[in-house]
């Protein structure tokens, strides 16, 4: 028999925190399914300088550590589990997991994204030597190294910024003539003597023997090739969007965000999605945050009225 909720949340983020600490301050019978460990992407982040309250800024696991001490004191049920579909049965929903089945009232999507590949001969065969995803997990060991980071947005930069208190240096990989980060982001790390610009380069390959040795490069203007020695790679190109599990159940945009309304729901009637996952999101910790605390707010609310 599966285990009956008034709400389920997807996902253990920020967006899943912040609605699990309004879900459980309501006393709604609530449970969180997280597939890996509490907290998303963002406790990958050396420093959050830009969420309010933390003038001196906050590491990202120590804000959603703060934030799962403060769900849990209200009694937020969690569990480990990786949610393998989503089913529509009249009222109630029906989330099987690799940890059990559970039946629902309502669902609160927060599953979030994960990083976007390259998908160029050597990443897959490379990736955990030289080839990674996070510099916050692994700029330590590049200690005097020379790397490389792909992309052009804040996330790039950041971690290319990360890296030059390991490397020697950083090159940074972009297939564009300009890069796409905030501008105060972007001052930073043009003015970082370790940091080197490639544009409009894009990477055609990684090659190496048991570790990253080199990168293949093109001229995304006239496709010259050249070579550029490296001992990693950082990989910074954005996201896709964790939504495989929902298939047919809620209407996606065309990059697999789900689409929600202001109050964060979508069009089938007590499924809401809040965070990364949520088409038009930006991005931000206190984004998701917002997000998670207004799909709460509005599904307590439609548990509230007649079905």
């Amino acid at each position: 028999m599966a285990e009956k909720y008034d709400v389920i949340i997807i996902g253990g983020g920020p967006a899943g925190l912040s609605a699990g600490i309004y879900a459980a301050r309501a006393r709604l019978a609530c449970k969180l399914i997280e597939k890996a460990a509490l907290g998303g992407l963002i406790v990958n982040a050396e420093k959050v300088e830009n969420y309010p309250g933390f003038a001196d800024g906050v590491s990202g696991l120590e804000l959603t550590e703060l934030m799962q001490s403060q769900a849990q004191k209200f009694g937020l049920d969690t569990v480990i589990g990786e949610v393998q579909g989503l089913t529509l049965n009249d009222s109630l929903k029906t989330i099987t997991t690799s940890a059990g089945d559970y039946d629902t009232r309502a669902v609160i999507v927060a599953s979030g994204s994960e990083h976007n590949k390259l998908g160029v001969p050597g990443e897959e065969k490379f990736t955990g030597r030289g080839v990674s995803f996070c510099a916050t997990c692994d700029g330590y060991f590049f200690q005097d190294k020379t790397v490389a980071v792909v992309g052009g947005g804040n996330a790039a930069l950041a971690e290319a910024l990360n890296l030059t208190k390991f490397a020697s240096k950083v090159f940074v990989v972009h297939r564009r003539g300009e890069l796409r980060a905030t501008k105060i982001v972007q001052e930073r790390a043009l003015a970082n003597p370790k940091i080197e610009f490639r544009f409009n380069t894009a990477v055609s390959a990684i090659e190496g023997g048991d570790f990253v040795k080199s990168l293949k490069l093109e001229d995304t203007e006239n496709g010259k090739a050249s070579t550029l020695k490296v001992d990693g790679l950082f990989v910074a190109i954005g996201f896709k969007p964790n939504t495989e599990f929902l298939k047919n159940t809620v209407p996606l945009d065309g990059a697999g965000y789900v689409i929600t309304d202001e109050k964060m729901a979508t069009p089938v009637p007590g499924i809401f999605a809040a965070g990364d996952v949520r088409s038009s999101s930006i991005r931000q910790v206190i984004g998701a945050a917002g997000d998670g605390a207004v799909a709460a707010i509005y599904a307590e609310r439609y548990l509230s009225e007649p079905h």
